[in-house]
């Protein structure tokens, strides 16, 4: 029996109109615009320039579709449907989102099948069989609080796995530290060069966002994986 989203249905019916598969009841999954240009045209994103992680076998999921600590006045997600900063329970097991997830990667790709003449046919078989996570798409991904072992659970199958955070849950980094449940790589999205700018262009959820990302960044300096700080330019508002 199919598990239904946490979320009204207006809210999941936003989602499914812009191309997400919604699994259990808070993550979901959407075809990556550079893996489908990998099919269709050969075209790869930098992931593949610059780590050697091919575009038509990622993976882009978040286990938190609908919630995150920021209402950012850039983002390009459909901030409509964000439900809050805390992820209610009951919450998904990792195995049953890494499972689900890459089901609805598989059944949003069999569209391709039926245009076999237009891509390429090795690429797409290869797709069915993803060895990337980017946990980013949506929502803050480390509002799971089991958002480390959904991380082992993606490393035990074989995958590579990059992170994408706004810096805020911080609590989540040192316990992933702690339990040494890192992923490949991780990002932080750094949108403010100080406080005021990011309580403008940010616009927190929550009351001591900049403390929380600066601890992270703190601890960032000496993490044992791969670390990207991520800026986000929008002229006229951050960029001075």
């Amino acid at each position: 029996m199919d598990v239904k989203p946490n979320m009204p249905e207006e809210i999941a019916n936003l989602f499914k109109k812009q191309h997400y598969a919604l699994i259990g009841h808070h993550s979901s999954v959407k075809l990556c615009h550079w893996l489908k240009e990998s099919i269709k045209h050969d075209r790869f994103c930098y992931k593949q320039k610059f780590y050697g992680i091919q575009s038509h076998r990622c993976l882009q999921m978040t286990p938190v579709t609908a919630w995150c600590t920021h209402n950012c006045i850039f983002c390009w997600r459909p901030m409509e449907g964000f439900l809050g900063v805390e992820l209610p329970k009951p919450w998904d097991d990792p195995s049953f989102i890494v499972e689900k997830s890459i089901e609805a990667q598989r059944k949003l790709l069999s569209g391709y099948w039926g245009v076999k003449d237009q891509i390429n046919v090795k690429k797409l078989e290869e797709a069915m069989e993803p060895k990337h996570a980017a946990i980013s798409l949506s929502g803050e991904p480390m509002l799971y609080p089991m958002i480390g072992d959904l991380v082992e659970e993606f490393h035990k199958r074989g995958f590579t796995t990059f992170i994408v955070t706004n810096g805020t849950e911080v609590e989540t980094l040192e316990k992933m530290i702690a339990e040494n449940k890192l992923p490949t790589q991780l990002y932080v999205s750094l949108t403010a060069p100080d406080e005021e700018t990011y309580q403008r262009v940010n616009v927190p959820m929550i009351p001591d966002g900049w403390e929380r990302i600066n601890r992270t960044l703190e601890l960032m300096r000496d993490l044992p994986v791969r670390t990207v700080i991520r800026l986000t330019l929008v002229k006229g508002e951050n960029m001075h």
